[in-house]
């Protein structure tokens, strides 16, 4: 029988609660649920989804906020498997985007389509390069091997031992750690090789002097198993866990802002939110912001001292301004893949842009839903397109002319330095986007652009960033479990990434870990701990933004959505 809580009974004890409905917060939740614990799920915003959620205009076009591809999607892919091991499996389609060609990656004149497979990749590299084919070589032989060992590692099941983990990760314990900077002076690369190796970095949101050789070949390994889209948009994903828990007795609650995390001698026993309102419970997982869950959430004083001085130094991630346009053309001519644009190397344009002396717009990331979900009609109105162009801007709060953030209540957007900035990075990046796209301005329909602030007002990050930490002073990215009994942690600053593999793997971790099993390699290998009988049928008209604004508040999105589908 279906065992979902009664909204309208609000309960004051759970086992578990998750801060947070990104999708870590909402994949760990579903496994803790389908494993028998009483979970409920706060989310500060009126969406479930975090990074995952989408917004709609006009009721004309609909744009995902963060999933603009994901990478191992097919029938031995990470993603399904952790779906599936909810029940989940068949209630998600994912669409490969073209596997001769998925990134196309332009570096000053340099042209180099990613087909799927390293083997292919390695080909197309040396033909792009071919007075750098021995250090390309080298390269590659390096980053399948760790790809290769941190694959195994990660889905290893019991009978493996931790020495016989180690026996088989030789390569990664030579460069896991070692800077991917640190890679290409090895291999001897010439600074157009870095660019054009380094191309994809922004997808987790680190250059090259910052990320580990482990996260680089694992991120992108993980896209060379096969490149997709899921049907429907990124909100499908969320709106399927959502369903999953409140199918095994657990309840989402959105506008839901926790406050504070109450910590009694050494253990945790449940949260406060913001009117008043206390809810108990021994275990509690938070999908926020990192630095706000142990130095504001939690308080400094329940954790080590070396814990809080390397998470006040944290250093973030690179944040984006991100243009969401419509236009009056369906741009089919493109083929079915992402667009990388460099006007200037890698490192040399990060930097200035991270110092905020960047003079116009270098590079962009160009993302087309509307080819990668062309039968989609929420996303745009036949003829039309969708896509989103983005591009790295500055963090400082004082370079937007403001001297905090949204997170504490500091208005921004009627700013008048803020105004001026950012209608000078929306010029720029159009004017970027259209060299690397060709004309656009005359087919604009709809546009609007986030900035790093904005970001922050959605989602709470620190640096207004979606991936997490970029440096957490000399130690590797914090693991789920905390030093605070019963709080753990999940999504884009743990030490699984950033992206949606990284945060969905971070949460299935943290329930194994909780519950001492090794999930991921059961999933894996086939087991499902759900109930799939017990999920909801969805009709014609079902709407997953609106499933993920929980049950208290469903219902309010549908219209919009099927006088979206209706529009000519």
């Amino acid at each position: 029988m279906n065992t979902q809580s009664n909204p309208a009974e609000p309960r004051s004890e759970w086992d578990a609660i998750i801060i947070g409905a990104g999708l870590g917060g909402l994949t760990c939740a579903a496994y803790l649920a389908t494993t028998g614990r009483r979970v409920l799920v706060l989310e500060q915003f009126s969406v479930a989804g975090g990074n995952s959620h989408v917004f709609r205009r006009r009721r004309r076009y609909e744009f995902d906020v963060g999933i603009h591809y994901l990478g191992d999607c097919g029938q031995d892919g990470i993603i399904p498997a952790i779906l599936n091991g909810v029940g989940l499996a068949g209630r998600t389609e994912f669409l490969e985007m073209d596997p001769d060609g998925f990134d196309q990656v332009r570096v000053q004149g340099l042209e180099l389509d990613v087909p799927t497979g390293w083997s292919r990749y390695r080909e197309r590299l040396k033909a792009a390069l071919p007075d750098e084919a021995d250090a390309v070589d080298a390269f590659v032989d390096i980053s399948i091997a760790s790809a290769e060992e941190q694959r195994f590692a990660l889905l290893a099941g019991e009978e493996v031992t931790p020495v016989e983990l180690a026996n088989q990760c030789g390569t990664t314990r030579r460069w896991g750690r070692r800077t991917l900077d640190q890679l290409f002076d090895h291999c001897g690369l010439s600074a157009r090789a870095r660019t054009v190796l380094a191309a994809q970095a922004p997808n987790y949101g680190l250059t090259p002097r910052q990320v580990t050789v482990g996260r680089h070949t694992s991120v992108f390994d993980h896209y060379l198993r096969g490149a997709y889209y899921p049907a429907g948009g990124g909100q499908v994903i969320a709106a399927g866990l959502v369903e999953v828990i409140e199918a095994h007795g657990g309840e989402v609650r959105t506008n839901a802002r926790v406050e504070k995390i109450l910590v009694e001698g050494g253990r945790v026993t449940g949260v406060g939110l913001g009117d008043s309102e206390v809810i108990t419970a021994p275990l509690v997982v938070s999908n926020a912001d990192y630095r706000r869950t142990v130095l504001e959430l939690a308080g400094a004083a329940h954790f080590p001292a070396k814990t809080v001085d390397r998470t006040r130094s944290a250093v973030m991630s690179m944040p984006w301004l991100v243009l969401y346009l419509g236009l009056d053309t369906d741009l089919r001519e493109r083929p079915n893949a992402n667009l990388w644009w460099y006007d200037e190397d890698i490192d040399t344009y990060f930097d200035k842009v991270s110092r905020g002396e960047a003079d116009d717009v270098r590079f962009l990331f160009a993302s087309f839903a509307s080819r990668k979900d062309p039968d989609n009609r929420t996303i745009c109105p036949p003829g039309h397109a969708n896509l989103q162009v983005m591009t790295p801007s500055p963090a400082a709060y004082h370079w937007w002319g403001v001297e905090g953030g949204p997170a504490a209540g500091v208005p921004y957007r009627r700013n008048p330095t803020y105004r001026e900035q950012k209608e000078w990075y929306v010029e720029a990046t159009l004017r970027a986007a259209e060299r690397a796209i060709g004309p656009l301005r005359d087919h604009i329909t709809h546009l609007e652009a986030a900035t790093p602030l904005t970001h922050e007002r959605y989602i709470l990050s620190s640096g207004g960033t979606p991936c997490g930490l970029a440096e957490w002073g000399n130690a590797k990215w914090p693991d789920t479990a905390t030093t605070v009994e019963g709080l753990h942690v999940v999504g884009a600053n743990t030490r699984y990434g950033s992206g949606v593999a990284g945060v969905m793997v971070s949460g299935i971790m943290c329930a194994g870990q909780i519950l001492g099993r090794r999930l991921l390699s059961e999933a894996h290998r086939g087991s499902v701990f759900g109930e799939p009988a017990l999920l909801p049928e969805r009709d014609p008209e079902w709407d997953p933004r609106d499933v993920c604004r929980g049950a208290a508040r469903r219902g309010r999105g549908a219209t919009r959505r099927r006088m979206a589908q209706a529009v000519d």
